[in-house]
């Protein structure tokens, strides 16, 4: 929030009813969701191909995808372990065993 909004919710929110301070909460969430763009056949042909490439040579990745329950971006780091065709995700070699679901992909990048 800009300084601007929180001062004017600060001077107002002793008036306000629990109710309403909710939905301006909500209110503000919203507008700070942000949409999945869509690709197009290039872009999704150059991040097939460099999937693949980093896959078959062992190479750490940079994955940049759409998180559907935050409504924002979020980058991974690290080593493909597979692509995962039946479930349409990349697994990640790490801790957790990370899975990305493919079509959320947005950006790949080669270290």
């Amino acid at each position: 929030m800009s300084e601007v909004n929180d001062r004017g919710t600060k001077k107002w929110t002793a008036m306000m009813m629990p109710e309403h301070e909710e939905m301006l909460q909500q209110m503000w969430r919203e507008q700070e969701y942000k949409k999945k763009p869509i690709l197009d056949e290039q872009k999704q042909f150059e991040l097939n191909t460099k999937l693949q490439l980093a896959l078959q040579n062992d190479l750490t990745v940079e994955v940049e995808y759409y998180d559907h329950g935050i409504h924002d971006f979020q980058k991974i780091k690290g080593k493909l372990l597979m692509v995962d065709t039946l479930a349409n995700a990349l697994k990640f070699d790490n801790e957790e065993n990370t899975s990305v679901p493919f079509d959320d992909v947005m950006e790949v990048l080669i270290d």
